[in-house]
């Protein structure tokens, strides 16, 4: 007796939304133990696409952010994640970027949920943008680096 293709298919399951939050955490966390040239290393091979979904959950991201973050439109960001392919060195650098930010705002606010709710606010102290649109750049990273140092150590940003 034949069974159909799609009987004998299991169906794929979505990962949930928690457990996507908390890869990007997980690999936001491993950053700050790597070697500068590992680092380096990975972001030149290029990051997994898969981690795009993780931003987008963790920080509550619309495609239009993604797209500015990443500076990609989401068919070309959606067709890496589906072709498994990575992404390429700028997306990937600025990936690395925010994922070390994220871990600094993790470190000072003590809590997960805290520091997504933190990175994704306009802050008045960095114009009115929300502290990851500034990740795009080194020079924005380091803008929320300094007011993260003030929040910590209690001094001006």
């Amino acid at each position: 007796m034949k069974t159909s293709t799609t009987a004998r298919r299991q169906p794929r399951r979505k990962k949930s939304r928690e457990a996507v939050i908390a890869a990007f955490w997980d690999f936001s966390c491993k950053r700050d133990s790597l070697k500068d040239s590992d680092r380096r290393r990975q972001i030149e091979e290029g990051l997994s696409a898969y981690l795009l979904q993780a931003v987008r959950e963790t920080f509550d991201l619309q495609d239009g952010s993604l797209e500015a973050l990443f500076n990609a439109s989401i068919s070309n960001l959606e067709g890496c994640k589906r072709e498994q392919k990575p992404l390429d060195p700028v997306a990937s650098e600025r990936l690395d970027r925010i994922a070390s930010i994220s871990h600094l705002v993790e470190e000072v606010f003590e809590n997960r949920e805290t520091a997504a709710r933190w990175m994704s606010k306009p802050n008045k102290a960095l114009g009115g943008s929300p502290p990851i649109t500034l990740c795009k750049t080194e020079a924005g990273a380091n803008q929320v680096r300094r007011v993260l140092q003030a929040l910590e150590w209690g001094g001006v940003a």
